[in-house]
């Protein structure tokens, strides 16, 4: 794992660097498979993405989820049981998305993981100040959100996101497969060309755990400090960040 450094907030790994894993693919291969399984997979069902993913990489593929909603987390499920799921703990998010985290620990079959930063929101605040989120939000995210996924994905040579290209402007361009340059790893994005509609659907029909707040208003979900209603009209993300000129936290950037 390659040290993080955010404007100022240098963020150092403990101890030597890991020996070398000789079954880890190398990132040169691991770009090719990626343009081809992308080229293969553009327009097929989420279920047949993730299998792909799952034969090809086997324990060494992961799901991150942020616990909005489980249907990554479902899809993922249906194709093959114990599938890790990452999921990372802040320090700062509403109780209805830790509802949800629990809720899909307890009736999903997959593994789902807890990934938390290296200090805690006190302990952040003791070293930076209080609410950094506040102040410098990407050095927050970088501290809370960037480096525990980094350490967390150590072990993995490929993971999925649930990223949607009808998010927003600058997930327009999603590939159902990709490759992740910064960390040398296969990205997958099974339900990338899904919409609204579809995502709405798949949780009718199979009674998938949805976080509360979207019936208050909210359109994306986040840290509490930093997400906020959304207006009618509205771009989904836009209640992400709602002071700054931030879109992303840094995780799929």
């Amino acid at each position: 794992m390659s040290p993080v450094v955010a404007a100022g907030f240098g963020l150092v790994t403990l101890g030597p660097e890991a020996p070398a894993d000789p079954s880890r693919r190398d990132p040169a291969e691991l770009r090719a498979l990626a343009e081809e399984a992308n080229r293969e997979l553009e327009g097929a069902p989420a279920q047949e993405i993730v299998r792909w993913a799952v034969d090809e990489f086997g324990g060494r593929f992961c799901v991150t989820s942020s616990m909005a909603d489980a249907v990554l987390a479902h899809v993922v499920s249906r194709v093959a049981s114990g599938v890790d799921v990452l999921f990372l703990d802040t320090g700062l998010h509403f109780p209805e998305t830790l509802r949800v985290r629990d809720t899909v620990a307890r009736t999903l079959p997959v593994n789902v993981r807890s990934i938390r930063a290296r200090q805690t929101v006190g302990q952040q605040d003791g070293e930076y100040g209080p609410r950094l989120f506040s102040r410098a939000p990407d050095e927050c995210c970088a501290l809370r959100k960037v480096e525990p996924l980094e350490r967390a994905l150590a072990d993995y040579d490929a993971w999925a996101a649930g990223l949607r290209r009808d998010e927003s402007p600058t997930r327009a361009n999603t590939p159902v497969v990709g490759f992740d340059p910064r960390r040398g790893k296969v990205k997958v994005n099974p339900i990338a060309a899904w919409t609204q509609a579809d995502v709405d659907a798949y949780i009718s029909r199979w009674n998938v755990p949805v976080n509360e707040l979207f019936r208050q208003g909210y359109t994306s979900i986040g840290c509490w400090p930093c997400t906020r209603r959304t207006k009618a009209g509205e771009d989904p993300r836009a209640g992400r960040w709602a002071m700054f000129e931030k879109t992303e936290c840094g995780l799929h950037m």
